[in-house]
């Protein structure tokens, strides 16, 4: 079997909580980002793109995060967490493309696999990662103030990335004899 199939079949996020500095440089995280935007693009629309947090734009984000929860009554420690702790943050923005032959479901798609993509292409790159949403990822005051979107534009996940130094325990996994239908007429 081949090292990417072993990479698939043993894949496991990193907890948000578990990660800590240092994180990947600039030159890495370039090659993570690459990685995440070769994804299936019918049309090639690419609608979606990233948005990289590092340094002081985390501290702000997570002392905004926790201004609005008091606000709307939210955890805002749990939500802010991911964003004190980890020295990363990919934000994937989705945006769908209007007037077009290509649904709306599948741009949705396209900007799932490109969280995706960061995702895996960190993890294989040795690094902890975690994807994330949360209220934050739907908060319309955090996405326009805090996160600086668009009305049209809206978060596929916040992956956060970082060194994780005890592997978490593995997790249920489903039963694939049940997820499987075999289809031979």
């Amino acid at each position: 079997m081949s090292e990417v199939m072993d990479f698939l079949l043993t894949r496991r996020s990193r907890p948000a909580k578990l990660l800590s500095s240092p994180g990947p440089d600039r030159a890495t995280l370039e090659k993570i980002l690459t990685a995440g935007g070769r994804v299936p693009d019918h049309g090639k629309l690419e609608p979606w793109r990233f948005v990289v947090f590092e340094g002081a734009a985390l501290s702000r984000i997570s002392a905004d995060i926790i201004c609005r929860a008091e606000e709307i009554g939210e955890d805002g420690a749990k939500a802010s967490s991911p964003f004190d702790l980890a020295p990363v943050c990919i934000m994937v923005v989705g945006s769908t493309v209007e007037g077009t032959k290509i649904p709306e479901y599948e741009q949705v798609l396209s900007a799932g696999c490109a969280a995706m993509s960061v995702l895996n292409a960190a993890l294989a790159s040795g690094w902890g990662a975690n994807w994330l949403t949360a209220w934050i990822a739907t908060d319309k005051p955090l996405l326009n103030d805090t996160f600086g979107l668009t009305g049209d534009e809206w978060v596929a996940g916040f992956i956060h990335i970082g060194t994780c130094q005890n592997p978490p325990p593995e997790r249920p996994r489903p039963d694939m004899e049940k997820k499987v239908d075999w289809v031979d007429q």
